[in-house]
């Protein structure tokens, strides 16, 4: 499926890196943008930045997308801003210190709540409209910790895991109204989020990477992409390994 220019795209967690790149793909192809995102003065920032690059409409919303109980007047007043609504994107979401929510239940709470529980909610309210609407896509980031736990990172990777299992059956029901819903897979990114990790290494992508791939897949609905390529097949040996191996592994 080609990508038609003037589309209503809706971007939540917009002033992410990597959907600040995406939103820039839309804005060149001339469609209509609403961020939604927690930071007012970033979001105008984005807003003014994209309404030259497209010459269309740039509208943004600031919203806490942890905060569950807004999400219905969020949904409503979405709906009222734009009715043409192509593409629904979610990239918020939160990368934990994993020793501390060993420590802290809160914390790991925090972590599920932002992660998963945050956007299962959305999609929900998002998803009993578009099933009525057909030809709508929901494309949301999830991660390639998603696909098995690591001690490393179990509490991030059970939000994402989650979430992974959450959106194949979102994708299984909305499938019979001609509803797009895509899974996407990221290995290691260079934002702002991981300014702590080492980077020394091919596996770390760009947002400009990333975007690039997310903005190509959605066009062709496809149901899951790994970003970049290789984590496919690196995630598919992780998979794979016996229990009685893995669980001896320092991941």
């Amino acid at each position: 499926m080609e990508h038609k220019s003037g589309e209503g795209i809706v971007v939540f967690g917009a002033t992410s890196a990597v959907a600040q790149a995406l939103a820039r793909l839309h804005a060149a192809a001339g469609d209509s943008l609403l961020l939604v995102g927690r930071n007012e003065q970033r979001l105008q920032d984005l807003v003014n930045d994209l309404g030259v690059r497209s010459g269309q409409d740039v509208q943004s919303l600031q919203a806490d997308l942890a905060h569950i109980d807004g999400h219905p007047d969020l949904v409503n007043t979405i709906n009222e801003r734009m009715d043409n609504v192509s593409k629904y994107y979610f990239f918020h979401g939160i990368l934990p210190d994993q020793q501390h929510c060993e420590r802290s239940w809160a914390a790991t709470f925090d972590v599920l709540n932002t992660n998963f529980l945050s956007i299962a909610s959305l999609l929900t309210l998002i998803a009993n409209r578009v099933s009525e609407e057909s030809n709508r896509s929901l494309v949301i980031v999830s991660s390639v910790a998603g696909d098995r736990g690591r001690q490393s990172n179990y509490v991030y990777g059970t939000s994402k895991g989650a979430l992974n299992t959450f959106l194949e059956g979102l994708r299984n029901r909305l499938h019979k109204h001609g509803c797009h819903v895509m899974t996407v897979k990221p290995g290691f990114i260079d934002t702002p989020m991981t300014a702590a990790f080492s980077k020394q290494n091919f596996m770390w992508a760009t947002p400009e990477k990333v975007a690039s791939d997310i903005y190509k897949a959605a066009n062709k609905r496809k149901d899951q992409l790994y970003t970049p390529w290789f984590w496919r097949y690196i995630m598919f040996v992780i998979r794979h390994l016996p229990e009685p191996i893995f669980k001896r592994l320092d991941l």
